[in-house]
């Protein structure tokens, strides 16, 4: 596919994931995506054959990019807490920006009936995205920036809490203090004060 082609995918995607963000994912329809990116009907499925590929593709995109992210920082020992707090500051505004997430739209799309728990499960995404959370916290104990701790606890903590806030923020009006306080318990069981540092 040429340069065009990837530039209109793009485009597609990143008002897809709008949409998805703004009604969840089974209110989204193809002529919805159509009217927001201004693409024919031909346009469009040229591309893509359903809503339910293009939101796969997004979920996909987006736990690529966080496990590039990890992989890259940890290749070039990039310090395990700047990764972490990197990626905590990214999580402490995403957590309750209901206008970009797509927490319901996950929850609707993986629990429609007859999903398998094959490739395109939620099982398949919270297993990536541990393994490259893992790596991440095994890394840090190596270096000594991490405490010992049980690695798939930790993610297990990371991630329910990054979705559960996700999902109220949906919901009700939450106080921007609320992930900053998950964030910073986790930080502190996680890491090793930087006072006890070699």
């Amino acid at each position: 596919m040429g340069n065009k082609g990837n530039r209109t995918k793009e485009l597609i995607c990143t008002e897809a994931y709008k949409l998805f963000a703004e009604k969840g994912f089974k209110d989204v329809t193809m002529k919805d995506i159509c009217e927001r990116t201004g693409l024919s009907r031909g346009g469009l499925y040229r591309h893509y054959d359903s809503t339910e590929q293009i939101f796969l593709e997004i979920i996909h995109a987006l736990m690529q990019n966080q496990q590039n992210e990890f992989a890259g920082k940890i290749s070039h020992h990039i310090p395990a807490v700047q990764i972490l707090n990197e990626v905590f500051q990214r999580y402490e505004s995403e957590m309750t920006d209901s206008d970009r997430s797509l927490s319901i739209a996950i929850y609707e799309f993986f629990s429609r009936p007859g999903m398998s728990q094959g490739e395109n499960s939620v099982l398949r995404q919270y297993l990536l995205s541990k393994s490259m959370w893992t790596e991440l916290i095994e890394y840090g104990i190596r270096t000594g920036e991490f405490k010992r701790v049980d690695p798939e606890a930790v993610y297990d903590l990371i991630v329910f809490s990054y979705q559960g806030v996700r999902m109220y923020s949906r919901l009700m009006k939450l106080d921007p203090a609320v992930p900053r306080r998950i964030l910073e318990q986790i930080r502190g069981m996680l890491c090793v004060p930087s006072s006890l540092l070699p």
